[in-house]
């Protein structure tokens, strides 16, 4: 701006010679402070926290990840299928870890007859076409077709086939395996 600029000046965006960095030497001479090892990556500390949920008005403790897990199964149970098909991917994961490592064990449970069409809407497994009836017909939900198509040993005839679409809620949603023939 019309000053005499020299070398040595001193000022904004010119630091003094001897404070400059000076080529081919480290301006972090003692380096990285080492990690240690007994430190936990920060989503260990994050994920391993406890919270109080309440459920069924009765008070509990779950980790974090037991909460993200619950919240992600209510999301899935509301009808979020790309959150559904994540989870079963999840279950089916966890299931196939589990059979690698215990022998399987079958739990029977015996019901009230007339209370299946009640779990399974409680559940959100199955909508009841008619609310009003209680002897309404139910229509299963698209990702427990998906869940029971991935268990089934040999492919169905296509008779069945029929059945199972015509018994789907939204038949379209339902991601239908290749070898499957009949049309939603």
């Amino acid at each position: 701006m019309g000053g005499l600029e020299h070398e040595g000046a001193v000022g904004y965006g010119r630091p003094p010679v001897s404070s400059r960095f000076v080529k081919g030497r480290s301006g972090n001479p003692a380096g990285r402070p080492p990690r240690s090892r007994e430190q936990k990556p920060p989503y260990e500390s994050v994920l391993g926290q406890t919270f109080t949920i309440r459920d069924d008005g009765v008070e509990r403790q779950v980790t974090a990840i037991e909460l993200l897990l619950l919240k992600l199964a209510k999301r899935g149970l509301e009808g979020d299928t790309g959150v559904s098909r994540t989870l079963l991917g999840l279950i089916k994961q966890v299931r196939e870890e589990q059979q690698a490592s215990e022998p399987l064990t079958i739990i029977l449970v015996s019901v009230e007859p007339g209370s299946v069409a009640g779990a399974l809407e409680r559940l959100r497994m199955a909508t009841k076409l008619d609310p009003y009836r209680e002897t309404a017909r139910m229509a299963i939900e698209p990702w427990v077709v998906e869940a029971a198509l991935e268990r089934l040993p040999a492919p169905l005839a296509p008779y069945q086939q029929r059945i199972v679409v015509d018994a789907t809620r939204m038949p379209k949603k339902v991601r239908w395996p290749q070898w499957w023939s009949e049309p939603p």
